[in-house]
């Protein structure tokens, strides 16, 4: 069983681009935009890239692996209806085929540890849809 929804898995694939926040050695955060794709066989979101191995984020996922991820749009501006997902997590480091030509075979992947949506299985008005995620 996901750890994400229907709705939430169908939205994942739909989407390309969403925001990582990792922290800096300094404990700064430090949000970038990035290439990903819902990974169904691990339940993970793996991220992808240029020259990712010698990005800020990379290196800051190598002293800490904490991280979120936030993907979301708008479903329509009239009326304004936002949809979207935060997945909080942690990442791990891998060389793996790269997700798009032209990409690293380095990757991120993000094991979730919370998910918060909006929009997608809720009205986008009402609380997101928050829950803790656990395995096994």
């Amino acid at each position: 069983m996901s750890v994400f929804t229907a709705n939430e898995q169908t939205y994942l694939d739909s989407q390309l681009l969403g925001r990582l926040a990792t922290l800096a050695p300094d404990g700064a955060p430090q949000a970038r935009p990035v290439a990903f794709v819902y990974n169904r066989e691990y339940d993970t979101i793996d991220i992808g890239g240029h020259n990712l191995v010698a990005s800020r984020k990379y290196r800051n996922i190598q002293a800490d692996p904490r991280v979120s991820l936030v993907i979301d749009d708008l479903a329509s501006t009239t009326p304004w209806n936002p949809r979207g997902i935060e997945i909080r997590g942690t990442a791990e480091l891998l060389a793996a085929e790269p997700l798009r030509p032209g990409f690293d075979a380095a990757l991120i992947r993000i094991h979730p540890a919370r998910v918060l949506a909006w929009g997608l299985d809720t009205d986008p008005y009402e609380p997101p849809n928050a829950r803790n995620v656990t395995y096994g």
